[in-house]
């Protein structure tokens, strides 16, 4: 007779592939030591390892143990709570203006380069993306203001090959100084943000005009098989090579909106190229996970690799030490968001308010109010004027603008900051993780801490 367990089966996770295969990588193939750091945080990731502690029910007295986490910024079972409030924050800093969700993508054939400098041409990544919005965003015969950007990068597809391309949700208008008087200018344009034609050429052009630069500066590393890139002659062929290819650029309004926009950057805020839902399987030899197959109709199929290439292709894209992933520019950028954002929220409602004198009292009752107010503005309405930029320099085109305004920036209540991570999720969420999972009525509470494997004291009868 069979007689079935009522345990769930283990779901194989990446820290099971790390435990099981990485010491065997290693041997083999060698990491530096950041790609260490990531296989020796994600493995321990909640186990005896790290230490934990005991919880109780305060109803039914049932135990559990809770083992910590690792926090590793790669971890894909850290950082939720993290990535909760980032998601949150960005949502409270939407402008009610439409957003164009923006995709700039790398040529391919800079992928070996990337790989041995990926601080160096992530970078560059960054400045070309944000200096082709800026760029066109100061056009005199588009927007002529000031734009903002938040820039999210991811350096993979879905079979975990490498794939440099940057996320960016873009606000459809800017900041503009008219004679001293600061207004928002909408953009005209209800479908697209700038034509993708453009965008992709000017892009192209700035950041190969910036890897020219790097070259000269000798900011990139040659080794292995980009060894004979260190030439100037081979190097210039590469630039040849890139500056006949089409860069490609997306520019569309998100599906679901700016805040549906958020949430798909907020998926891959603590996840590197996989997570543990698309993990099937793993043996000796092979891991099986699923992948979406974007040329035949996104078909989701299954995808085997050897063990070792697998934990290549997810090691290849770790961060460098200290490399930010997500990035802010324009009237966005951290130093002046807050105070932009209020400015532009009043700027908008006072629009709206324009708009109802129109409609009750008639066009010129709304101008002659307009222009009183203009001329009563006081000096919190005034901002220097900034420069405007059109040269394909990366070091000309600012990060920022800051407009001396003497508002008041909206800051999160004191209540959302000193929340518990229990709150946040039951807030958001809707799941009650102080609950206890057997009874579903009593509380868990902490009764006994357990230390890490490495700091506990054997006792004086283990004989083991």
């Amino acid at each position: 007779m069979c007689i079935q367990s009522s345990r769930p089966i283990k779901k194989v996770e990446l820290a099971d592939i790390f435990s099981k295969h990485a010491d065997a990588y290693v041997a083999s193939h060698g990491v530096s030591s950041i790609q260490h750091k990531a296989i020796n945080a994600i493995s321990r990731c909640r186990t005896a390892a790290l230490g934990g502690h005991v919880l109780r029910c305060d109803h039914c007295g049932v135990l559990e143990i809770a083992y910590n986490s690792c926090r590793y910024r790669h971890c894909p079972k850290c950082q939720s709570t993290k990535k909760l409030r980032w998601l949150e924050e960005r949502k409270a800093e939407l402008l009610p203006v439409p957003y164009f969700h923006v995709v700039f993508t790398l040529p391919h054939e800079l992928n070996p380069l990337a790989s041995y400098n990926p601080a160096a041409i992530y970078k560059l990544l960054f400045k070309a993306a944000w200096a082709t919005v800026n760029t066109l965003g100061h056009d005199k015969k588009r927007l002529d203001a000031q734009m903002g950007m938040v820039a999210f990068l991811h350096t993979w597809n879905q079979k975990l090959n490498q794939h440099n391309h940057l996320h960016c949700m873009v606000p459809a208008g800017g900041l503009r100084d008219v004679d001293g008087q600061v207004l928002w200018h909408a953009s005209n344009k209800p479908d697209y943000l700038f034509p993708v034609k453009v965008m992709g050429k000017l892009f192209g052009k700035l950041f190969l005009t910036e890897l020219t630069k790097a070259f000269i500066n000798n900011e990139f590393q040659f080794k292995g098989c980009i060894t004979e890139l260190a030439k100037e002659v081979n190097f210039m062929k590469l630039k040849v090579l890139l500056s006949k290819k089409t860069w490609n650029v997306y520019a569309k309004e998100p599906f679901n909106g700016a805040e549906g926009g958020m949430e798909y950057l907020a998926r891959y805020f603590s996840k590197t190229a996989i997570g543990n839902e698309r993990i099937l399987s793993c043996d000796e030899n092979q891991v099986a996970f699923k992948w979406r197959d974007s040329k035949d109709n996104k078909k989701t199929k299954i995808m085997h690799l050897d063990v070792h290439e697998f934990i290549r292709r997810y090691l290849s894209h770790i961060l460098p030490h200290g490399f930010m992933r997500a990035r802010y520019f324009g009237f966005l950028a951290n130093s002046v968001k807050a105070k932009n954002i209020t400015l532009i929220r009043s700027l908008l409602s006072t629009d709206k308010q324009d708009d109802m004198t129109v409609m009750i009292t008639g066009p010129q009752a709304a101008v002659s109010q307009a222009l009183h107010r203009m001329s009563n503005s006081s000096g919190d309405r005034i901002a220097e004027r900034q420069p405007m930029h059109h040269t394909l320099s990366l070091s000309n085109i600012p990060n920022s603008v800051t407009f001396n305004q003497d508002i008041k920036a909206v800051k999160p209540s004191d209540s959302k900051a000193s929340e518990s991570v229990a709150e946040l999720i039951k807030r958001v969420v809707g799941i009650d993780i102080s609950l206890c999972k057997h009874c579903k009525i009593g509380r868990l509470e902490k009764i006994q801490m357990l230390l890490p494997n490495a700091l506990q004291i054997p006792s004086p009868w283990d004989t083991s």
